[in-house]
């Protein structure tokens, strides 16, 4: 059943063409968006061959440094699943250009929800970054109350993470901060670190990451020890039922595997009647099958 259009922003990503592929099946026309000038391989046929694409996905041009290029790929839409977001662990645009850049073009994307006249929810994509950085004892579980610290942020990850960690903190504090201003029905969904299949050709980095010990990449092992892990697909019907669900608001978490010091609760998102599929083996199984399809492994 036809279930109307949605935008899904930054659709070349791991997490973005998941979702994509998702919608399609679950009956949803997509207008997907992604940079064309980004220097990424411009090829999109991962998402153009996808089961349903020919009839009911389109490709639109835009990016958050320019937000009035995603009036079009929105209009007409009932719904806009946010998840266009840079990655720069390197800190290699200076924190404050990064977050005002994609604070612009994230808040542009709601006034173009508001403008369109028919968008009815918009489900951002927030990161479990924008709530366990905050120094607080690893025995403590978090829950949608809990916000990162920005200067200790600065203070003890300036050399690694430090800008990406800032910015998603900052702008999904904004987007609910518009949302209760202007009346617009805004979601964040906030997972921990997001591992599994992939449609792409290439190994998405956290995937990779995930995987070190099976690539043998020593560099990446203390960061495996610290992570929460979320199974792809869960974090994809994760958007899809909050965005299908009347009572959902505000803020929800996504976690399956804890993490070695914070942990966060997804009671929250749990009680909207929302069921996890995958555990740890699932992800790891999945992952290492795309890689033998995609001739990675």
């Amino acid at each position: 059943m036809e279930k109307g259009t949605v935008c899904v922003t930054g659709g070349r990503g791991y997490l973005a063409s998941w979702m994509i592929k998702t919608l399609l099946e679950n009956g949803y026309s997509v207008n997907a968006t992604v940079r064309t000038d980004s220097g990424l391989n411009k090829d999109v046929s991962y998402l153009t061959n996808l089961p349903g694409a020919s009839e009911s996905l389109k490709i639109f041009d835009a990016d958050l440094s320019k937000p009035e290029t995603f009036k079009a790929p929105i209009k007409g839409c009932v719904g806009v699943f946010h998840v266009a977001h840079p990655i720069d662990f390197e800190g290699n645009e200076p924190e404050e250009v990064l977050t005002e850049r994609v604070l612009k073009g994230s808040l542009g994307i709601l006034q173009a929800c508001i403008d369109s006249k028919t968008v009815k929810k918009v489900v951002y994509t927030s990161s479990a970054c924008a709530v366990v950085l905050n120094g607080k004892k690893h025995t403590e579980v978090l829950d949608e109350e809990s916000w990162s610290d920005i200067d200790f942020i600065r203070s003890n990850f300036k050399e690694f993470g430090a800008s990406y960690f800032i910015s998603k903190t900052i702008i999904e504090k904004h987007m609910l901060e518009f949302s209760k201003e202007n009346g617009l029905d805004v979601v964040t969904v906030i997972p921990t670190y997001i591992h599994g299949p992939f449609i792409s050709p290439h190994c998405p980095n956290s995937v990779y990451v995930s995987m070190a010990m099976i690539f043998g990449d020593t560099s990446k092992y203390e960061l495996l020890m610290k992570t929460g892990f979320v199974h792809v697909d869960d974090v994809a019907r994760a958007h899809i039922h909050l965005f299908e669900c009347p009572g959902a608001k505000g803020r929800f978490l996504k976690d399956v595997e804890k993490m070695k010091y914070l942990s966060v609760s997804s009671a929250k998102l749990l009680g909207t009647g929302f069921h996890f599929k995958y555990g740890i083996e699932e992800m790891f199984d999945d992952a290492i099958n795309c890689c033998k399809r995609n001739n990675i492994l």
